[in-house]
């Protein structure tokens, strides 16, 4: 029974010693548009927003179908079902400016803490989220369109990212 053991032991010694070592190729990490993802970041409107927002930084335009070297500036499309980018880039893959709206999305705690202050008795139908970026400028304008409503009545509401209403 010793010499079963033993034979068994040596026996896994030898099978790891026969163990190929693979090498990966290397892993190119472009932070190219990160200054888009700062601006245009507003922590709890949702991750679909976020998500779609990623998506757009990471999309590599010189390895995607419609690069050719002749443009200066491409302009691409990004959907999910509840919104949407148009963003601007350069040959290189960075982005010069975007145009996004977003609908019924989860409202920041400032904004909808301004709209029950502002507005109590209404309820919130509906709502649209705006961003337009510009690369030299930043975020040009932040802001949200509410659908607000009472019984029959309607109102509608433009808010800035802090909740101020317009």
């Amino acid at each position: 029974m010793k010499k079963i053991i033993l034979v068994l032991f040596v026996f896994g010694f030898m099978i790891q010693s026969f163990a190929q070592v693979i090498t990966l190729p290397e892993v190119e990490v472009l932070a190219r548009n990160y200054k888009y993802l700062d601006d245009v970041n507003l922590p709890g409107v949702g991750s679909a927003v976020e998500a779609l927002q990623r998506y757009a930084t990471e999309f590599d335009l010189k390895n995607s179908e419609y690069y050719e070297d002749e443009y200066e500036k491409y302009f691409i499309s990004f959907f999910i079902p509840d919104g949407k980018i148009l963003a601007a880039y350069d040959k290189d893959g960075n982005i010069l400016r975007t145009v996004e709206k977003y609908k019924n999305m989860k409202l920041p705690i400032e904004v909808a803490q301004s709209i029950t202050k502002n507005y109590s008795g209404w309820t919130i139908a509906e709502n649209v989220y705006l961003v337009n970026y510009h690369d030299n400028r930043g975020v040009m304008k932040k802001e949200f369109k509410i659908l607000l409503e009472r019984g029959n009545r309607r109102m509608r509401v433009k808010t800035d990212e802090l909740g101020n209403i317009l």
